[in-house]
């Protein structure tokens, strides 16, 4: 069992839970909403039940809202990035995997293919890009492009509920 270090989400109210998880899953406060209007079992306040938990309202939630929630998300060193919109947790992500420091070429390329996919699937390419560096990023980004709707639906929701354990853990 993994406990968070710096709170115990079966001991907050609504508004101080709320705040405290709103940015796990990005610009989307709602999962946080949810997982604390359906109760808690007790075991909350271990990460991977937590994360569980809220991996499951998203999963859960209609198509409306998870696509929503998927076009909450920035491009991979996109306009957002580059204008310093990003949330705290996104730029420390991709910051993390190298992409603010790639060539004229990368970054050329990261743009060409941030509009090749969202011209093909409506929604913007996700990846939990802890861990991985720039180049595996655009190996993901062409490999992904051949795959249909659905599938990267599916991806991009995966992608999200990784990306919200990586932020739990950092909790």
């Amino acid at each position: 069992m993994m406990h968070f270090s710096h709170c115990q989400p079966t001991k907050m109210n609504r508004s101080e839970f709320v705040a405290h998880f709103k940015d796990v899953y990005e610009h989307s406060p709602w999962v946080a909403e949810w997982v604390f209007d359906a109760g808690f079992s007790g075991n909350e306040d271990d990460i991977n039940i937590m994360h569980q938990r809220m991996a499951d309202t998203l999963l859960q939630a209609d198509k409306s809202k998870q696509l929503a929630l998927i076009n909450a998300h920035p491009d991979l060193a996109g306009r957002a990035a580059i204008n310093g919109e990003l949330t705290q947790a996104s730029t420390s992500e991709q910051a993390g995997a190298g992409i603010d420091l790639c060539s004229a070429e990368e970054f050329e390329r990261f743009t060409r293919f941030n509009q090749l996919y969202l011209n093909r699937f409506n929604f913007p390419f996700i990846k939990a890009v802890k861990g991985a560096n720039r180049h595996q990023i655009l190996e993901s980004f062409e490999m992904r492009l051949d795959n249909d709707s659905e599938t990267e639906f599916s991806t991009a929701l995966a992608e999200i509920n990784k990306i919200a354990l990586f932020r739990l853990q950092d909790m």
